[in-house]
């Protein structure tokens, strides 16, 4: 008769082995707790990853998320604390394109959202007719507001030119959702609190920047963002060590959880293959815990419409033109861009990332000389059909949105693609997750992290998961 493995027993088991998640496992970590976090992918962080040209093995690129907002300090004080140098992005600016024309984006707004609605660069991408009519928020009473959703908001007090022409553009680009299925508060923090103060929501923008430290407003890593996760990964797994058996803590990948269950104080976890780790506190830092948790907590799990899935795909170019940035750091598109002709474009974004990454262009130069650049499209929005997206289309794409006839210039390629996993943050399910939530918190030893639970962005998961692994 074969009997049950021996379960092993831990201080804290993670679940989820995203940025939330790893950043929850190493507060604790530094607490003297044996932390172990449980992966099911094959490779930890999530879309915080990275990856390397074959033709350029030195030079290390993101493949997902490549900067952070500099709202609050809990993203740079965690960089620092690894070791890792910030780096603030070129002061080109960044494009956008719609309905088959380009335009710079205005430098001055939040989420596409102007606080100066008369300002030149807001005029070029809405015309007089929309300046006239988002000029309106400085005057209309404070109470004519709608609130239900970001393309609500907007769209009450500055009209439909600025919702549809640039909140539409980057918004929805950055959240892969429309704007009108978008919480407030889970995409633009602060933008409600602030509003409730000015009355006014140009000024509210104008508030919260000038409010934000001084210069851009998000900023990336010397080596790429998915530099943080790589060396979570090595403090956790050196932690391991420092306690004498390696196999107790430590980063584990390729271990989907399939039942957790309460045993007296100590949470059982167990894996597809039978494995069980058990520990005191858990930390569930993936949205597909939620239904294992909602019977122990008696409360139905948080449900939401799938995210897009996501595809991005890096070029590594011979591009001498590209030398003068001919359209920024990159550019946001248009859900309209698909059916004007020759000018048709399937990306959501564009980036032209040694355009936009100073520390990039310097590896690049040195790794393959003068003339070399890389741009990085990204494919997906909800409730688009499935782009599946090839080199072919991608050089294609870029040419349209460049200027710039990319064809027989691709050196090499990487192909990402993420499986939309990751709710969009609208109000249904926002409200959803609050019972939730309440639940957890009330649940002695348990919290749960990522960006389901704090909204996206680096800049909400970060301090989320930190104050969530002290609080357990």
């Amino acid at each position: 008769m074969s009997t049950a493995p021996a379960a092993e027993r831990v201080d804290a088991v993670v679940v989820g082995g995203g940025i939330g998640g790893l950043t929850a496992a190493w507060t604790l970590a530094l607490r003297g707790q044996r932390v172990v976090v449980l992966e099911a992918d094959d490779v930890p962080g999530g879309p915080v990853r990275g990856g390397h040209f074959a033709t350029l093995p030195d030079v290390p690129v993101d493949v997902g998320v490549e900067s952070f907002a500099v709202r609050g300090a809990a993203v740079a004080e965690l960089a620092a604390d690894l070791g890792l140098t910030g780096a603030a992005p070129a002061a080109a600016q960044a494009w956008g394109f719609s309905a088959g024309r380009t335009f710079p984006l205005p430098a001055a707004g939040l989420l596409g959202i102007p606080s100066v609605p008369w300002a030149p660069d807001v005029r070029r991408a809405i015309g007089w007719p929309g300046v006239a009519r988002a000029s309106l928020d400085r005057v209309l009473p404070a109470r004519l507001v709608n609130t239900s959703s970001l393309g609500a908001l907007v769209r009450s007090r500055m009209g439909r030119r600025v919702t549809d022409r640039l909140v539409t553009l980057i918004a929805a680009g950055v959240h892969s959702a429309t704007v009108d299925t978008l919480d407030v508060q889970a995409v633009a923090p602060g933008l409600l609190d602030a509003y409730a103060r000015e009355g006014s929501l140009s000024k509210s923008v104008g508030s919260l920047r000038r409010n934000a430290p001084a210069g851009s407003l998000v900023r990336g890593i010397d080596g790429g963002i998915h530099a943080i996760v790589e060396a979570l990964v090595g403090h956790l797994n050196a932690s391991a060590d420092e306690w004498g058996d390696p196999a107790a803590a430590g980063v584990r990948c390729g271990r989907r959880v399939e039942a957790i269950a309460r045993d007296g104080r100590d949470w059982r976890v167990t894996d597809a293959a039978g494995a069980v780790v058990t520990a005191p506190r858990l930390i569930a830092a993936t949205p597909n815990v939620a239904p294992l948790l909602a019977p122990i907590l008696g409360v139905e799990p948080p449900t939401a419409t799938p995210g897009a899935p996501i595809a991005l795909v890096a070029l590594l170019l011979d591009a001498p033109e590209l030398d003068t940035a001919p359209r920024g750091t990159g550019m946001l598109i248009g859900p309209d861009s698909r059916g004007h002709g020759t000018h048709q474009v399937s990306a959501k974004a564009f980036t032209h990332a040694t355009a936009k990454w100073p520390w990039l262009a310097e590896r690049v130069r040195k790794a393959a000389g003068p003339g070399v650049h890389i741009v990085r499209l990204s494919y997906g929005r909800l409730g688009d059909m499935v782009v599946e997206p090839d080199v072919a289309l991608a050089t294609r794409d870029a040419s349209v949105l460049l200027g710039v006839d990319l064809t027989g210039r691709v050196r090499d390629h990487l192909i990402q693609r993420w499986d939309g996993s990751l709710p969009p943050p609208t109000p249904a399910y926002r409200a959803a997750l609050t019972g939730f939530t309440d639940a957890v918190a009330a649940c002695e030893g348990l919290g749960v992290v990522g960006g389901w639970v704090a909204g996206t962005g680096l800049a909400s998961i970060v301090p989320h998961a930190r104050a969530a692994a002290a609080t357990i």
